[in-house]
């Protein structure tokens, strides 16, 4: 589709990347009403034509997460009844995606595929989003999925900063394949956190498997969101004779006190991207730095619109 017949709307969870999103683009973003009545329901009035063309809905469903869910899911419906060709749903920061199974004998949701199910059933056409906290949740759809990766802009800052004798650290066994990816681009060795988890958003550490004394160790997620696991891991690594602590994760969701956390943990610095917000606290932690995702996202919808490869993007 040619780039005149590409629109991105966005509700209010994000409106600073979805700005940077269309700058890069070169087009305007959409102009939409996304307010509230007194009662707490959105309200979604579009105020330009957008018939037969190609949408992004640029959204990450971060904190409040209820109600920026919501706001794509009425902002979808708006844009379907004012027949617009193509939605997309761009969710770059994929909210409730942690539950994504079923654990052994517990009588839980799986909201990961509720959220999909709900984007299906309200007119999503396609999805994008970013560092899936599971890939298997793409399979949660009936319509195709673009999971994106931030590693070329994670791991083009780790080389600027030309990290001395590193060695890239997974936090759990969980984050091993994507620790091992990092670790085989930058071409150095990989060491593995064994934690305990004796409840949610509590994490115990157990030892570390691998090589860490004098080494700057490089520890890679999806994303942070207490800061417990992440700080405990900083804390053993430091006692395992870690030189140096930096951590890069995608999805900043620092809830609660976590930018406090970082402050007085032995992490040296926080590297995340721009998917989410950062709360007032997080953004004076001099512990914490923000990249920008906003060109990549970007590059990826021009892509989608063009019916180019995507995938071609994270192959060398």
């Amino acid at each position: 589709m040619p780039i005149d017949n590409l629109m991105v709307f966005s509700g209010n969870a994000n409106p600073r990347l979805a700005s940077d999103v269309a700058r890069h683009l070169n087009i305007h973003l959409g102009r939409a009403t996304v307010s509230r009545f007194s009662d707490g329901e959105v309200m979604v009035e579009l105020l330009e034509n957008v018939r037969g063309k190609d949408v992004f809905v640029l959204q990450s469903t971060c904190q409040p997460s209820n109600d920026t869910l919501m706001e794509v899911m009425v902002m979808v419906d708006a844009l379907k009844r004012a027949s617009a060709g193509r939605i997309t749903a761009a969710i770059p920061y994929y909210g409730y995606a942690r539950q994504d199974r079923r654990t052994r004998s517990a009588r839980v949701a799986i909201t990961a595929k509720v959220v999909a199910n709900m984007l299906q059933g309200v007119g999503v056409d396609r999805v994008l989003t970013m560092d899936l906290h599971s890939d298997q949740i793409q399979g949660f759809f009936d319509i195709p999925v673009d999971n994106i990766y931030s590693s070329p802009i994670l791991l083009g800052d780790i080389w600027k900063r030309d990290h001395p004798n590193p060695v890239v650290v997974s936090p759990d066994v969980g984050g091993v394949v994507r620790a091992r990816a990092i670790a085989k681009r930058l071409e150095c060795d990989l060491a593995i956190i064994d934690k305990r988890r004796p409840k949610p958003n509590v994490a115990k550490v157990m030892h570390i498997i691998g090589d860490v004394k004098d080494r700057t160790c490089i520890i890679m997620d999806d994303l942070v969101d207490t800061a417990n696991t992440l700080c405990e891991a900083a804390n053993a690594l430091k006692e395992h004779g870690a030189r140096k602590v930096m951590a890069y994760c995608t999805h900043a969701v620092l809830s609660g006190s976590a930018a406090e956390r970082v402050t007085n943990s032995a992490i040296d610095e926080l590297v995340v991207t721009d998917t989410i917000p950062l709360r007032d606290d997080a953004r004076a932690c001099a512990k914490i730095r923000q990249l920008s995702v906003a060109e990549l996202l970007a590059e990826t919808i021009r892509r989608i619109s063009n019916e180019d490869s995507v995938s071609s993007l994270f192959i060398e």
